[in-house]
């Protein structure tokens, strides 16, 4: 079974009148200003999932800086997953800077069927310690109940993109230890925190903590599938597209070439999600 963990669908209203929104949020601004710049529907998902023979998808939304707009955006992400109980698995977005609001949709969210939260970005500022601090009552709520977070990370140096964010690596080290059960998705090969895991302090810290591939062949050769098993294992990457950033197809070819054995490739673009999500032992006994 093939699980795309990151993707991003987006309401009619906004893909329709993308200018009104960009004059909402600088952060969405700052990657949709461009009519060219990718944005799907819950149909155009389904319709490459099947192209590409990929069973379930992890949805995202996007990391407005406005909570109505996150409502607005939560609110698509669950009709999609009743539309699509069997595809879709739900990853809502809550705001760091509002955590009052976040408990609130989270408990919401929660009942309503969504499994995870994500993906969280920062892209017009950095992460700051004092948001990780006023979110601590939401964060360790998830932790004890095992819901799992995407965090948008980036590496900061190379070539220059809409939403590269600069938050410094260390502060998503200090995230991990304020919250060190919660289950974490790096997105992007985590901005290179991969090859701190060879130091055993970061590594044990990190023991939840996984990364996806999301836009990989954008930033790195695939010579990095086998050098980010080599730091961490295998075990801890997760096959994520980004999708309708780059379509699955891309990212197949990619581990072909890879190097990796099948057995490795399995783990990637399937199982090693049911563990991030703590879904190995159910359905082991189903």
């Amino acid at each position: 079974m093939i699980v795309d963990c990151h993707t991003h669908i987006f309401p009619e209203r906004v893909r329709e009148d993308r200018e009104s929104f960009c004059r909402k949020d600088r952060g969405f601004s700052l990657i949709y200003q461009a009519s060219n710049s990718k944005m799907a529907s819950v149909e155009d998902l389904i319709e490459s999932m099947d192209h590409s023979g990929v069973h379930q998808s992890v949805v995202c939304g996007f990391s407005w800086s406005d909570p109505t707009l996150l409502s607005l955006h939560n609110e698509y992400l669950m009709e999609s997953a009743i539309r699509y109980p069997d595809r879709i698995i739900v990853f809502i977005g809550l705001s760091f800077s509002n955590p009052e609001w976040s408990w609130r949709e989270l408990e919401k969210r929660v009942k309503e069927g969504a499994k995870g939260v994500g993906e969280i970005a920062f892209y017009d500022r950095p992460l700051s310690l004092e948001e990780i601090g006023r979110m601590k009552p939401v964060l360790k709520k998830m932790e004890e109940e095992r819901i799992p977070i995407i965090l948008h990370t980036n590496e900061l140096i190379g070539h220059s993109y809409p939403g590269k964010g600069k938050t410094p690596l260390e502060r998503f080290y200090e995230f991990v230890l304020s919250f060190p059960e919660l289950p974490v998705l790096f997105a992007h090969w985590g901005g290179g925190l991969p090859f701190y895991e060879l130091m055993p302090e970061v590594s044990r810290a990190f023991r939840h903590v996984y990364y996806d591939t999301a836009a990989s062949p954008y930033l790195y050769s695939n010579k990095i599938y086998k050098v980010v098993r080599d730091m961490v294992g295998v075990e801890k990457i997760l096959f994520g597209s980004d999708y309708p950033l780059i379509s699955p197809d891309r990212y197949f070819k990619e581990l072909e070439g890879s190097g990796l054995s099948e057995t490795d490739r399995e783990k990637i673009l399937g199982e090693n999600f049911l563990s991030f999500m703590g879904w190995r032992k159910k359905f082991a006994s189903e």
